[in-house]
């Protein structure tokens, strides 16, 4: 697009091809996948039966955020998302900068989340299947985990992108899953078998740390099966009459979305006991396989349901691994990271070096997290997500509040967040990524030495650009743009 506007041509205008419909797939199959996964067992083994509630807490958060998403993709359509409205309301090219970082670094963590994830469902799947004679090692699960984001790397390469239609099969595939989990704790519950139905209203305070710290940390966790919502935005070139549809079609997704997740925790409740609660967090990404085993022994649905898992999981990391090198790619070609991350591959037209980039930074994090064997890889990685992400949605919402002063353009209607709602999400935002939700030390580690990667990387090609003479420019609005 950028060559295009240097030479005078029109820009070529993206097909708005998506209903309400369309778009409520690709909303809830982004928001469900990794997360759920990822995150359950950590939160039981924080408050116990009363798991459902942080889902609920943090899907309250992600909702007031969402109102200021909504407020800003209906005042500015681009497809650009927290990089444009941070630039948009503060105008400071290294302020953009390490927003749109922390938004790559936040595709990297969760994409190796969901490699950790896979990997231990896929060990799992050949466990109760029977094809091995015992659990894989810790060693052989990272192995897979590295091996998997390998071969995204190649499929990325290749210049496979994501279709709407593919996407609605993925989507039919995550909720086919989740939709077996909670069909397992109901039918526990009816049979009578597992855990006790009072758990649901029960706080197990296992860390001794109070009803309101362990809620709180339990939220803070929730946040990274939130997050995808604000991946739509991305998609609002491409969909028919935004203005009316986004509005009611993400925050009907974000309610579907939380409503499988409540019915998932309380499956999970209905099936473990109170002990098992306590315990499933060392399942790291198998808590809900354990759950699905337990609750149908006489039924050979946990044979299947593990590579089901695998298949969501998979589409999750992609898209994130994707969105990284893209905009790893977009930087590079606004001179703001170095030149050769901007190299593209002869004939796929795929950003090879931004692509291999990402992926070393996944392997690293991998290797790193894993080399401690009492670390808790998927809790660890997961938590660096949210952490991550909720700064950026924080500043978005402090984004939001800004842009009021810059009137819509004319002949445009944008949805209007309510009142102050935009600072009350900031605020919560802010409050559940501050210390006090007690995450392990090494999360701050992972996120602060990421972001020192990125600022050396700014810093070396700020220098560059000052010795050749070349002006680096940061426009959100091509920041994930390619050659294809």
């Amino acid at each position: 697009m950028t060559d295009q506007l240097a030479k005078g041509e029109k820009p070529t205008e993206l097909r708005r091809v998506l209903g309400p419909k369309l778009l409520l797939l690709f909303i809830i199959g982004d928001i469900l996948g990794a997360g759920i996964y990822a995150v359950t067992g950590q939160m039981a083994g924080r408050v116990g039966g009363l798991v459902w509630l942080p889902f609920l807490l943090a899907f309250g958060v992600a909702f007031l955020t969402a109102l200021s998403y909504l407020e800003l993709v209906t005042k500015y359509p681009q497809a650009a998302g927290a990089a444009l409205y941070t630039h948009k309301a503060f105008g400071i090219h290294f302020v953009t900068f390490l927003v749109a970082f922390a938004v790559v670094c936040s595709g990297i963590t969760s994409a190796s989340t969901s490699a950790k994830t896979l990997a231990d469902n896929f060990g799992g799947g050949l466990e109760i299947n029977g094809w091995i004679d015992q659990p894989l090692s810790s060693g052989t699960i990272t192995a897979i985990a590295l091996g998997f984001m390998i071969l995204l790397a190649l499929i990325n390469l290749r210049g496979v992108g994501e279709s709407v239609k593919f996407n609605v099969v993925l989507t039919l595939v995550e909720v086919a899953a989740l939709t077996i989990v909670i069909g397992v704790g109901f039918f526990a519950l009816f049979q009578g078998n597992g855990g006790d139905v009072s758990e649901l209203v029960t706080f197990r305070d296992y860390d001794d740390r109070g009803l309101f710290l362990a809620v709180t940390a339990a939220t803070s966790i929730a946040f990274f099966a939130m997050v995808g919502f604000e991946d739509a935005v991305n998609m609002v070139e491409e969909t028919k009459e935004p203005e009316r549809i986004f509005p009611r079609t993400m925050l009907t997704g974000l309610g579907i979305a939380v409503v499988m997740y409540m019915l998932v925790a309380i499956s999970v409740v209905t099936v473990l006991t109170a002990p098992e609660l306590k315990n499933i967090a060392d399942s790291e990404g198998r808590a809900l396989l354990e759950v699905v085993s337990k609750g149908t022994p006489d039924f050979p649905i946990d044979r299947i349901f593990p590579f089901l898992a695998v298949f969501a999981v998979a589409n999750t990391a992609l898209i994130n691994m994707m969105m990284a090198s893209r905009l790893l790619y977009g930087m590079s070609r606004q001179r703001v990271l170095p030149s050769p991350l901007g190299a593209v591959l002869p004939g796929r037209r795929s950003p090879w070096v931004a692509i291999i980039f990402s992926t070393l930074l996944a392997i690293g994090l991998l290797l790193y997290v894993t080399s401690d064997p009492e670390s808790n890889v998927v809790a660890n990685l997961s938590n660096v997500t949210a952490f991550l992400l909720l700064c950026v949605f924080a500043i978005v919402n402090i984004a939001c509040v800004v842009l009021r002063r810059d009137p819509p353009a004319a002949g445009r209607k944008p949805f209007r967040s309510p009142g102050q709602v935009p600072i009350l999400a900031a605020v919560l935002c802010l409050f559940l990524a501050g210390p006090w939700v007690d995450r392990d030390s090494q999360v701050y580690v992972i996120a602060l030495g990421l972001m020192v990667i990125g600022v050396v990387l700014w810093i070396v090609t700020y220098v560059i650009n000052r010795a050749t003479g070349t002006q680096a420019t940061i426009d959100p609005e091509t920041l994930d743009a390619d050659d294809h």
